[in-house]
């Protein structure tokens, strides 16, 4: 690997890093970065969930003042998506992920939509909720768990929608919240897959840098611009990759 290849994937590590703390949209800039430098397609998928770590690692140093006084909830939600992503990996290991393909681009525009319709409430009271709501919500997080060890497109989007109804708190914590719980799901998926598929660790590193450097960056950027704007670019990103995964299922 040349030292311009190094610092591609530096550079699209940071991309990936902002995208992801900000949008939980990473892979847009990271996966085609990856396949610019020549991994294949499956291992490039692979390799992208190894770095994509360090962006919540990042995010969350940078988001200590966010999470401050919601650990509890955190790590409580975080139980859900880490059994979730057990169930993902154990599906891909015995399904081909074409299984999810063809619905994945409404998923992504579901989220998209979602992401704006929730920003438009401020009504919610999670202790007036009704305990089965409650049950949907957290078994919904149980499913996007499964849904990003298995194939994973954008599921920081939708689960952020699931915490936007599941709790009352700012955007900005929710995020946070959303960068801690889908890097646990990501990190017992990337443990599955270190015994069972190929990782490129020698590209992968200067992107984890990138995307460690990213993820800090992300939420002191989030701090200092208005809610509304952050909500109709991360649904505009949604929308984009949704017109792609539809692309490439339907009409490739």
């Amino acid at each position: 690997m040349t030292i311009w290849t190094a610092i591609f994937l530096l550079l699209g590590g940071v991309g990936g890093g902002l995208l992801s703390s900000i949008a939980s949209m990473a892979s847009l800039a990271s996966y085609p970065v990856l396949l610019a430098v020549g991994i294949p397609p499956v291992y490039a998928n692979v390799t992208n969930d190894a770095a994509l770590i360090w962006t919540s690692i990042g995010s969350t140093i940078s988001s200590t003042k966010e999470l401050k006084g919601h650990w509890k909830e955190t790590w409580f939600f975080t139980i859900f998506t880490v059994l979730g992503s057990i169930m993902g990996c154990i599906l891909l290991l015995s399904f081909p992920s074409s299984v999810f393909e063809k619905a994945v681009p409404f998923f992504i525009t579901f989220s998209g939509i979602m992401i704006l319709v929730s920003g438009k409430h401020n009504t919610l009271n999670t202790e007036k909720q009704p305990t089965w709501l409650r049950i949907v919500y957290l078994g919904t997080l149980l499913i996007m768990g499964a849904y990003t060890g298995y194939f994973g497109a954008a599921g920081g989007v939708i689960v952020l929608v699931i915490l936007t109804y599941i709790t009352n708190e700012k955007f900005i914590v929710i995020n946070a919240i959303k960068n801690v719980i889908s890097g646990f799901a990501n990190l017992v998926a990337l443990i599955i897959f270190m015994f069972t598929s190929h990782i490129y660790w020698l590209q992968a590193i200067p992107l984890a840098i990138g995307m460690f450097i990213g993820g800090y960056i992300g939420p002191a950027i989030l701090r200092r611009v208005p809610e509304k704007p952050v909500r109709i670019f991360i649904a505009t990103l949604a929308f984009v990759q949704s017109a792609y995964f539809f692309y490439t299922a339907y009409l490739r």
